[in-house]
């Protein structure tokens, strides 16, 4: 079996055409195909799908060649050779696998020097942060103190879906044609344009990188077309027309108007996409303010929230380490109590100092007249008192920062005893009239919301921020599959090649031969690009990359995130002291590559098929 893989495989790559399924999928075994390539089968039927229209491999590593040019030649022949060596070697690598071979396990190349887990697990730094000199540390509710299953999605949706039917009049044909929550179509960072109804998604210059237009993907020239050679809109058209796509909550969002869209496309029902847009936005927002998806998700918790079992330590560690915990939530009480009770236990408010829901985030950050009202712990409602101060054990809403910072009465840091002499409680504390509570980077607080809950919290008042992003941990785990290593190595010999292949022909002008291999040699390296999407599992890739540049998201988490990480929980690796270091912050290309910044020689190790 083994050597007949091998054969196989090689023939496949000494022909013009044919599919060569090299690369390992998860759940995936070999069967046997009609046409004597290996094919891949899984237990799931959307891969299926996918596999039996996956990308040619072999003319992936097929490189064009120059009709007259000797030296150019010679580097693409160089390239091709080492992408085929390269999948060469993998193939055989997870053929002994399979059968076993501890000889080939023990002498696997591919072994990671970090352990996953604990790649996962860690807190990623944008810049320095101080643990010990954090005094204070916010916590956003939804997706960060819990967590969900993707059944709540699912219940988002639905009853969205149903929104539409029932009051604006969508055809009621929707609710029986089999249109349901697709966790593996959306992502976060995305935006929806509210001219045509495509989801976009966006690179760090706003560009838009990948369209879908319901479940199609937009070609390049309607794109071109649409949003100008760039395809870029101007910031004040942008703002117009863009609607982000920010939070996991959205991720139901984009679904619908996807599928809305299509419904109509498929039935050729005229419609206006603003129209439905509008619609579709409105229907998810009634969704959420009526709490009618709260109240089904407070009745069965444990169908809808994750478990957190590191989550009570954590918080634990950070009181005892006299750091003060505030809880600030766009939820109503009884739903964060419903979802506190499951994850942490009764008594979960005897941590908080503060607890403040149904705050308004990003209102709560930005205005300066909102008063607090309390809240009854065991009614829910309301009361009519005027709150003048805040109070541990107690419950607040509404509420506004300005407010927060008049109702505190914590005149100075809790830790500054720890650095004192004084045994006097009565001493004079060192930040007496000077410190002011919340508008410094001693308080840190943590989101999942970039723009809900971060983004103000960092421009305006100069806390240090941390954002929760379970793609982090998630993406992790793919990118080190070994055919995602295989495509990002496919792309950086590539794109060494073009470099080369651009320095020996020289400074003159280009010869139509000449852009005719380089054409061809960009598409290969599209195509790989598209493997990388796919081997995400979702139409626009990496929520951290639009194709093969940052997306707005991660340079908006770049910008106004010092910390980020998958979840809560890895904040217990961490001593309440920590102090964060960034990776190196090189943003240019001849800070990254350094001094060859053009291309490395043919002989340099990404060309070894061993090297990795």
């Amino acid at each position: 079996m083994r050597r007949l893989a091998i054969l196989a495989h090689l023939a496949v790559l000494a022909r013009d055409g044919g599919h060569a399924f090299t690369f390992p999928v998860q759940n995936a075994r070999v069967v046997s195909a009609p046409s004597g390539a290996l094919s891949v089968a899984t237990d799931h039927n959307r891969w299926e799908t996918e596999i039996d229209s996956a990308i040619d491999y072999a003319s992936m590593t097929s490189l064009p060649r120059h009709p007259s040019n000797v030296e150019a030649n010679e580097i693409l022949e160089e390239t091709e050779t080492a992408l085929r060596s390269m999948q060469e070697k993998v193939l055989f690598h997870n053929v002994h696998m399979d059968e076993g071979d501890d000889a080939v396990a023990a002498d696997a190349e591919f072994e990671e020097e970090v352990p996953l887990d604990m790649e996962q697990e860690s807190v990623y730094a944008n810049s320095y942060v101080d643990l010990g000199k954090v005094d204070t540390v916010g916590f956003d509710y939804d997706y960060t103190l819990v967590t969900y299953k993707k059944e709540l999605l699912s219940l988002i949706y639905d009853m969205a879906l149903t929104r539409l039917v029932e009051e604006k009049e969508y055809p009621r044909e929707m609710l029986t044609s089999g249109l349901k929550f697709d966790p593996f179509f959306s992502i976060r960072g995305l935006a929806v344009d509210r001219e045509n109804g495509w989801i976009c998604h966006l690179s760090y210059t706003h560009k838009v990188a990948v369209a879908w237009e319901g479940r199609h993907r937009v070609p390049r020239p309607r794109l071109v077309e649409e949003y100008t050679g760039k395809r870029a809109l101007s910031p004040s058209k942008r703002k117009k027309r863009l609607k982000p796509l920010n939070d996991l909550f959205s991720m139901a969002e984009c679904c619908l108007m996807a599928d809305t869209v299509q419904f109509f496309l498929d039935r050729d029902i005229p419609f206006c996409p603003r129209s439905a847009v509008s619609d579709v936005l409105g229907s998810i927002t009634g969704t959420h303010i009526s709490g009618d998806f709260h109240r089904r998700v407070a009745k069965e918790p444990e169908r809808y929230f994750e478990d957190k079992p590191n989550l009570k330590s954590v918080l634990d560690k950070m009181k005892q380490s006299g750091k003060r915990l505030i809880f600030v939530s766009n939820s109503p009480f009884w739903y964060c109590d419903a979802g506190m009770n499951y994850v942490v236990g009764p008594g979960w408010r005897d941590q908080w100092d503060v607890v403040i829901t149904s705050a308004g985030k990003p209102a709560f950050y930005t205005e300066d007249n909102r008063p607090f009202r309390e809240v009854d712990a065991t009614t829910g409602k309301v009361k009519f008192k005027q709150v003048n101060y805040l109070q541990k054990g107690r419950v607040y809403t509404s509420g506004c920062l300005t407010e927060l910072t008049k109702c505190l009465n914590w005149r100075y840091n809790p830790n500054w005893r720890t650095h004192s002499n004084a045994e006097d409680e009565e001493e004079e504390a060192p930040y007496d009239d000077i410190y002011n509570p919340l508008n410094n980077p001693n308080v840190m607080y943590i989101g999942d919301s970039l723009f809900a809950d971060l983004v103000d919290a960092k421009r305006e008042f100069g806390w240090t921020t941390a954002a929760v992003t379970p793609e982090v941990g998630w993406e992790i785990e793919l990118q080190r599959k070994t055919e995602f290593i295989i495509a990002d190595k496919a792309i950086e010999m590539l794109l060494n090649s073009l470099r080369l292949y651009q320095r020996s022909l020289g400074t003159g002008l280009r010869s139509k031969e000449d852009l005719q291999v380089m054409d061809k040699m960009e598409r290969i390296v599209s195509r790989w690009r598209d493997e990388q999407t796919r081997l995400l599992g979702n139409p626009f890739g990496s929520v951290f990359r639009a194709r093969y540049t940052p997306s707005l998201f991660a340079h908006s988490l770049r910008r106004y995130c010092d910390l980020y990480m998958s979840n809560v929980g890895s904040l217990r690796h961490y001593s309440p002291q920590h102090r964060f270091y960034p990776e190196s912050p090189k943003l240019l290309s001849h800070e990254i590559r350094g001094s060859n910044p053009e291309c490395c020689d043919i002989d340099d190790p990404i060309f070894d098929p061993n090297c990795f």
